[in-house]
C-alpha cells in the first residue's frame, strides 16, 4: 500500500502522515511507503515505522504531479490548496491552485488507469446564500466565496470521474479545524484558532467578530481520524454522491472561550482583544452553520464530544514546550 499526501507539509498533512505511519495499515493492507508532497519540501516524520519520502510538488504543473503520483500509488490524500481569504483576494491564484491544480491531480490519476482512491478535502464554504436551513446531505451547493466555488468545482469533477470508473473518489467538506498549531494563516477562519492558541501560549490575540458568532468546528486530531476512516469506506457504500460533510459541532465564540477557561483557567481569556474587522466578517458571515452530516455519521465518521476536548488535544499534541 503506497500512500501519497499532497499538502503533506501542512498541519493536517503532517498529522495524517504521522498517524498513518504509526498505524501501519490502511484499507486492510500493510503500508509500504508514504510520500509527503508539498510546494516546499515537507518536514520528515522521525522514527516512522514505514519508509516516508518528502518531495516537492507543484500541483499547478502537470509534470510535477506526474513525478509523485505514479502507477504504484494506491491512495491519494489531496489536501493542498490556498485558503479562503487568500483565494478571495487573489482570484487568479485561487483558480490556478484550487481549481486547475485539483484538475491536474484528478486528470493524471485518471490517465494512470489504476483507479486510485482519492480523498479530497473540500470545505463547508461550498454552502451559503439562499439555501434553506438546515443544511443536509441533499442541500445544493451555493458558495459565496471564490474558495467555496473552487472547492465545489473539485467535488463535481471528483463525482464524475468516480462515476466513470476512472478513480475511487471520496470528498469531505471540512469544518473549521481548531485549535490549529503554528502561526496564523490567510484563512478567514484563522482567528478561530488564534484567539485560543495565542492566549494558551501567553500571547495576545484579536477576535474580529462578536462573541455570539456561531460556527462549525472540528479538532485536528478528529479530522485526521475521519480522513483515514473516509479512505477506508467501501466504494459501494458511498452512493451516487461521493462528497459529504465531515461531522463537526456548532459553538459560539463565547462557548469556545468558556471551554478554554474551563480547561486552562481564566488567565488566557484576558489576553483576547475584541476588534471588528469588516472584511473578515463579510466572508465568515456568508458561511452556513446549521449542518446535519447524517451520511458521514452513518458511515462511521465522528465529531468531538466537546470543545473542551479540542483545547485538551491542543495542549497534549501541539502546545510548544515551555
Amino acid at each position: 500500500m503506497n500512500i501519497l499526501i499532497i499538502g503533506g507539509g501542512g498541519v493536517i498533512g503532517q498529522k495524517l502522515g504521522r498517524s498513518l505511519a504509526a498505524r501501519g495499515t490502511l484499507r486492510g493492507q500493510q503500508i509500504s511507503r508514504i510520500t509527503l508532497a508539498d510546494i516546499v519540501n515537507p518536514a520528515p516524520i522521525p522514527d516512522a515505522g514505514v519508509p516516508v519520502d518528502c518531495v516537492t510538488c507543484n500541483i499547478t504543473d502537470p509534470a510535477s504531479v506526474a513525478a509523485c503520483l505514479t502507477e504504484e500509488t494506491d491512495v491519494v490524500f489531496l489536501l493542498a490548496a490556498i485558503v479562503s481569504a487568500h483565494a478571495e483576494e487573489d482570484f487568479d491564484a485561487g483558480m490556478t491552485i484550487n481549481m486547475m491544480g485539483t484538475l491536474n491531480v484528478f486528470q493524471h490519476a485518471r490517465q494512470l488507469g489504476t483507479k486510485p482512491v482519492i480523498v479530497f478535502s473540500s470545505s463547508i464554504a461550498v454552502y451559503g446564500g439562499e439555501v434553506p436551513d438546515p443544511i443536509t446531505d441533499h442541500s445544493f451547493l451555493n458558495p459565496q466565496t471564490s474558495y467555496g466555488a473552487q472547492k465545489a468545482i473539485g467535488e463535481l469533477l471528483l463525482n464524475d470521474l468516480s462515476r466513470k470508473g476512472y478513480v475511487d473518489g471520496r470528498g469531505f467538506r471540512l469544518p473549521t479545524i481548531s485549535v490549529r498549531p503554528g502561526k496564523p494563516n490567510r484563512a478567514a477562519s484563522s482567528f478561530m484558532s488564534s484567539i485560543l492558541r495565542e492566549p494558551l501560549n501567553g500571547q495576545e490575540a484579536i477576535c474580529p467578530v462578536d462573541e455570539d458568532f456561531p460556527h462549525y468546528y472540528l479538532s485536528p486530531r478528529k479530522c485526521v481520524e475521519n480522513l483515514i476512516k473516509g479512505a477506508e469506506i467501501a466504494a459501494q457504500d458511498l452512493g451516487q454522491n461521493r462528497c459529504m460533510m465531515m461531522p463537526g459541532r456548532m459553538w459560539t465564540i463565547r462557548q469556545l472561550i468558556d471551554a478554554m477557561t474551563a480547561v486552562a483557567g481564566p488567565a488566557p481569556a484576558q489576553l483576547i482583544r475584541w476588534e471588528a474587522q469588516p472584511e473578515i466578517q463579510r466572508i465568515v458571515k456568508g458561511w452556513r452553520f446549521d449542518l446535519r452530516p447524517e451520511k458521514a455519521l452513518k458511515l462511521g465518521l465522528t465529531a468531538d464530544d466537546s470543545f473542551e476536548d479540542n483545547i485538551r488535544y491542543y495542549l497534549e499534541d501541539d502546545k510548544p514546550a515551555g
